[in-house]
């Protein structure tokens, strides 16, 4: 009932924006160049839909696997990080500093090495996301309190069976933490790669709209990507409360 309360909540404040967007823009007479009214953009949505829903789909494609990659690829190197102090002395510096890097500067690059098609947008992704990852999961590994470490030391429970039924579970809501952030920006990264290069997806969709100064398709292919960031971002809510069930109950 809390989440119904939070959604309807939140449904009725979009609709308030819309409604007062609506209004304020006609009442001013604003060019639909500078900023085009909620019922121009609904409407080219619906009049385009298929189109629309051909890109978006491109975008949520190279989005999904930039997370998985980054994913994969994030929770193996802290493990590796929490589990080799040499590792950690050596890489994590460089880890730091490959991510201080900025990616845009690096998608060109990319286009160069994996072509044009959705491999360096998919790069991309993972890359701007991965240390989100590397970061949440780290935190949440060495989140383990010294009285249940000990505890498995005393009953001398293997080192496999200590990670993934002790260790793993503590890290479990900094990881998905982690994911929630890493989500968004693999979306963000696959727009950078759509607009390094692409002739697909709603990165593309919102350069060429850009070169034709058609400010409502702009603005319907920024509304899908916000739709497609909340859609993604509660199915991760919900996976962690499905995942974390203890923290479910100890709330309630």
């Amino acid at each position: 009932m809390n989440r119904l309360g939070t959604g309807a909540a939140g449904l009725f404040a979009l609709i308030v924006v819309l409604v007062v967007w609506e209004v304020v823009c006609r009442l001013l007479h604003v060019r639909p160049i500078m900023l085009p009214l909620p019922s121009q953009i609904f409407a080219e949505l619906a009049a385009e839909f298929p189109w629309y829903m051909q890109h978006s789909l491109y975008t949520l494609m190279t989005t999904l696997a930039g997370f998985a990659l980054s994913v994969i690829g994030g929770v193996l190197i802290a493990i590796a990080l929490v589990g080799s102090r040499m590792f950690e002395r050596f890489f994590y510096p460089l880890i730091i500093g490959f991510n201080s890097v900025p990616k845009v500067a690096l998608a060109p690059l990319f286009v160069v090495w994996l072509g044009t098609g959705a491999e360096p947008k998919i790069a991309i992704a993972c890359l701007i996301a991965v240390f989100a990852i590397i970061v949440d999961t780290v935190h949440g590994l060495r989140s383990v309190s010294q009285d249940v470490t000990d505890l498995g030391k005393v009953l001398k429970g293997s080192a496999w069976d200590f990670f993934f039924k002790v260790k793993l579970p503590c890290a479990l809501p900094s990881m998905v933490a982690g994911m929630k952030v890493a989500m968004s920006l693999a979306l963000v990264g696959a727009i950078v790669g759509e607009f390094v290069s692409s002739q697909r997806g709603l990165g593309y969709v919102i350069m060429s709209a850009q070169g034709t100064f058609d400010t409502v398709r702009v603005f319907a292919a920024l509304f899908l990507l916000a739709v497609m960031g909340l859609a993604l971002y509660g199915i991760l809510a919900w996976i962690e409360r499905r995942a974390t069930p203890w923290r479910r109950i100890h709330s309630d």
